[in-house]
């Protein structure tokens, strides 16, 4: 009996253990593998697709269009005529013109026979040779207005063609910025023709995005009409100067081998891939300040344990941040989180490209 007293406050202890509670999970951390993104993030760009030959092309003269022949979207030859001026008053100019070439050619034919008749008058010595000298003169002089009327009436027939506006080359018309009835002025733009064939994009680049653009850059591009559909182009054309307007440049991207469904006018993303630099992109959110330095949180991948490493950052952009030393490629960093972390903990590395 005395032995179940003893024993009874035993018995007791034993029944109010609690079960120990097994450890926690490992902590499910979001975390990056380092060199999965390039340093260097493509440079992307919106172009126009342009012709490579486009010419703007205008009349020559002052007038008032009577007609056009052609709409946007014709297919024109060489030599084709576009416009047409009014020709009333180049027709009178010309009629002039060659009004004053009969005067001249007249009055020329007047002192040629003069000048024969002084010549023989001196051979036998009726005439002094200042007279003879100035009957030359005068003949020279009527020569020269001949002469100058016949140039001027080449002008005026001149004139009267440029109220025909031709082609210049084969290609595609691809604006008219004039209609019958119209009135322009010499040069004023009136049809631009494309050649449809020869095919790339102009854009424009800042400043801050020159580097590593260049004659003979590769590039990719994709139409917003078709983003599925890759088309691949180089760099063919770059501005020496930057436009004093946009202080951009124009840099012009030439397709190689497109296809039908590329047409004029259409927009499209240019993107230059480049790898300039040997640095690590990280998310931003990677790093933290520990014992007044910068670090990141390293994932031992055998055991999920995690411990705190010093980089050297580098540049702040909006898809990340560059670390330049103190990683190498392969390993895994914890991407978010960071703050609640400490060392040796044990984590559940969840991919950050698993993250819906």
């Amino acid at each position: 009996m005395k032995f179940l007293f003893a024993m009874l406050p035993l018995l007791m202890l034993i029944g109010c253990e609690q079960p120990v509670p097994p450890p926690p999970p490992p902590r499910p951390a979001l975390v990056t593998t380092v060199g999965e993104r390039t340093a260097e993030a493509p440079t992307t760009l919106v172009g126009e697709v342009r012709s490579r030959y486009e010419s703007v092309q205008g009349f020559r003269i002052a007038g008032k269009i009577i007609e056009r022949n052609v709409d946007v979207g014709a297919v024109v030859v060489a030599g084709q005529m576009l416009a047409k001026l009014d020709a009333v008053d180049t027709g009178l100019s010309t009629q002039a013109a060659q009004a004053e070439v009969r005067a001249a050619e007249a009055d020329l034919a007047l002192a040629q026979a003069e000048l024969d008749r002084q010549r023989q008058l001196y051979a036998r010595k009726f005439i002094s040779n200042q007279a003879l000298d100035i009957q030359e003169a005068q003949y020279k002089a009527a020569a020269a207005r001949a002469k100058q009327a016949r140039a001027q009436a080449a002008v005026t027939g001149n004139q009267s063609r440029y109220t025909h506006l031709l082609a210049e080359r084969d290609g595609v018309v691809t604006e008219i910025r004039a209609e019958p009835g119209q009135v322009v002025a010499a040069g004023e733009p009136i049809v631009r023709i494309a050649v449809a064939e020869a095919k790339e994009v102009a854009i424009a680049v800042p400043e801050s995005r020159m580097a590593g653009i260049a004659v003979d850059t590769p590039a990719e591009v994709r139409l917003w009409a078709y983003p599925g559909v890759t088309y691949q182009g180089r760099v063919r054309e770059v501005a020496p100067a930057a436009d004093s307007a946009t202080r951009t440049f124009q840099v012009r991207v030439a397709l190689q081998n497109p296809d039908a469904a590329v047409r004029l006018g259409m927009t499209a993303g240019v993107r230059f891939y480049r790898q300039d630099t040997a640095a690590y992109l990280l998310p931003t959110p990677a790093l933290t300040e520990r014992d007044g330095r910068t670090v990141v949180w390293v994932v031992n991948p055998a055991n999920g344990e995690v411990r705190p490493r010093p980089v050297r950052a580098g540049d702040y952009r909006e898809d990340g941040v560059l670390i330049l030393e103190g990683l190498q490629s392969g390993e895994q960093v914890v991407a978010a989180g960071v703050q609640t972390l400490v060392p040796g903990q044990i984590v559940r590395a969840v991919p950050s490209r698993s993250r819906p």
